[in-house]
């Protein structure tokens, strides 16, 4: 009974829509009309700018880490590390799901990346550090949210089953999974991607506007 009153509790706090309430309280928009119609992070970077953006995508995070340390209040599930385990996947996919059906935005969120980096940030953090690397790296290399966000979720299941080697075979589907439903969420901006359609991020603008200029 404790176990499904976090879970619903992990789901509320997932369903917390940064990007709607930033958009409508600071701009009088709603994030979700304007570019992808996305309530994330990376939508809110190509909207509202670099600075909410970063603010949204923080909470967001921070959403999926809290969810995930909602198991220190059961510690009877200490004693088993992989019991414990998958009662984090649980609580951190509960808030994720939030995150894409959120309660108090009529049910149309995000994708869910930025809440599952603090799902994984609360289980294995330095999992979450080489997730991160690869990320950053790309985004600095191409200003592209999506293909940063695509290319760390691939690195994840990578970090778990070859690097690390978990030893929890939930953890190790989890991570495939996640893998899988990350590309497939961004079916249309990996179309945008190979057509060069896809909108940059406005950080690292100057750095780019000055290498046109050498060239």
């Amino acid at each position: 009974m404790k176990e499904a009153l976090l879970i619903l509790l992990a789901y509320c706090i997932g369903s917390i829509p940064t990007a709607v309430w930033v958009s409508k309280h600071y701009f009088g928009i709603d994030i979700r009309d304007y570019g992808s119609g996305n309530a994330g992070a990376t939508n809110t970077f190509r909207v509202l700018g670099s600075k909410w953006g970063t603010l949204v995508m923080v909470i967001d995070v921070l959403k999926g880490f809290l969810a995930v340390k909602l198991s220190l209040l059961v510690p009877y599930y200490f004693e088993n590390d992989i019991a414990f385990t998958n009662l984090q996947l649980g609580l951190g996919m509960a808030a994720v799901l939030g995150h894409v059906f959120p309660l108090w935005a009529d049910f149309k969120g995000g994708k869910g990346v930025a809440t599952l980096f603090g799902l994984v940030i609360g289980i294995s953090p330095w999992t979450a550090l080489g997730c991160s690397g690869v990320f950053l790296l790309v985004l600095y290399l191409t200003r592209f949210v999506s293909l940063s966000s695509i290319l760390a979720s691939v690195a994840f299941p990578v970090f778990i089953l070859i690097i690390f080697n978990v030893d929890n075979h939930a953890y190790r589907v989890f991570a495939i999974v996640v893998a899988l439903l990350v590309i497939l969420t961004h079916q249309k901006n990996i179309t945008r991607l190979l057509r060069g359609s896809e909108s940059k991020v406005p950080i690292l603008k100057y750095r780019d506007r000055r290498r046109k200029r050498r060239l």
